[in-house]
């Protein structure tokens, strides 16, 4: 083995062990609380499937929060309290492959979402018939999750937002759950969202008026055509009232087989009987 294998060798393992060093560096950091994460869209996967991922992430690790250091702050117990938001966050990204996920946005949501929790909660019980605390946890998470999208992110379309709702309750939610969260967070963006959920109606309605218009204007040819193709068959089929009709006063009517055998009886009975008259 040549001096400079050797020396590649060696820098290679060096690399390694500050790689290895510098990530528990981070991941005790992030426990600690005081990591900053780098937001810039640019150091992260931006594609709709990194950020769906990213909700699915956020979503199990609100969910965890809720059913922990949440659960122990509303009761008072707050000596319990050892699962801050961060620290779930930190172990996520620890123990998931997270290089297909948007990690700036799962990032914020783990963030601003727990610091926002008691509007985003009053935002949610306005069109609730029930109280927070009652929604199932996994319910409860979604909702955070679209509430906090419909107010802080303007630049995704409100029906994104309920779709993606939708999609995270198919993969953790109960069956009829959807109901409830697509109930609540309509009503929400129409609150919320109320410019553009005007437009999309306008847009809508605009839509159909066109598509009215163009049938009223394709109408006029068809009814002709069709009116047309009806006659025409009025003509071509006889129907029970434009059928010839046969009259027995008309002699050159052409009977049927069974009518001319029945006809013959006859003129053969008559013509017997006038025949007996006349020997009478």
């Amino acid at each position: 083995m040549t001096d400079q294998l050797k020396r590649a060798i060696s820098a290679a393992k060096t690399a390694q062990a500050n790689d290895g060093q510098a990530e528990a560096t981070r991941i005790a950091s992030s426990s600690a609380g005081d990591q900053t994460f780098d937001m810039s869209e640019s150091s992260y996967k931006t594609s709709h499937t990194a950020i769906r991922k990213a909700r699915r992430f956020a979503m199990q690790g609100l969910y965890e929060w809720l059913v922990t250091d949440r659960r122990f702050d509303v009761d008072g117990k707050l000596g319990w309290k050892a699962n801050a938001p961060h620290d779930i966050a930190a172990r996520t990204r620890a123990t998931n492959a997270m290089h297909t996920v948007h990690i700036g946005y799962y990032h914020e949501m783990m963030r601003d979402i727990p610091e926002q929790i008691e509007a985003l909660d009053a935002l949610i019980s306005q069109h609730l018939d029930r109280e927070v605390d009652k929604l199932d946890t996994v319910e409860h998470a979604i909702l955070l999750i679209g509430a906090y999208e419909l107010q802080n992110r303007v630049e995704i379309p409100y029906k994104v937002v309920l779709d993606e709702a939708m999609k995270l309750n198919n993969h953790f939610g109960a069956t009829d759950a959807h109901k409830l969260i697509n109930a609540v967070l309509d009503k929400m963006a129409g609150e919320l969202r109320a410019v553009e959920v005007q437009a999309d109606t306008n847009a809508n309605l605009r839509t159909s008026q066109k598509a009215a218009a163009k049938q009223s204007e394709a109408n006029p040819v068809d009814s002709i055509e069709t009116a047309a193709e009806t006659e025409s068959a009025i003509v071509d089929e006889p129907t029970a009232s434009n059928k010839p009709r046969i009259s027995a006063n008309k002699a050159n009517v052409k009977r049927s087989s069974a009518s001319k055998a029945s006809a013959n009886i006859s003129d053969f009975k008559a013509s017997k009987k006038n025949a007996n008259d006349t020997k009478d």
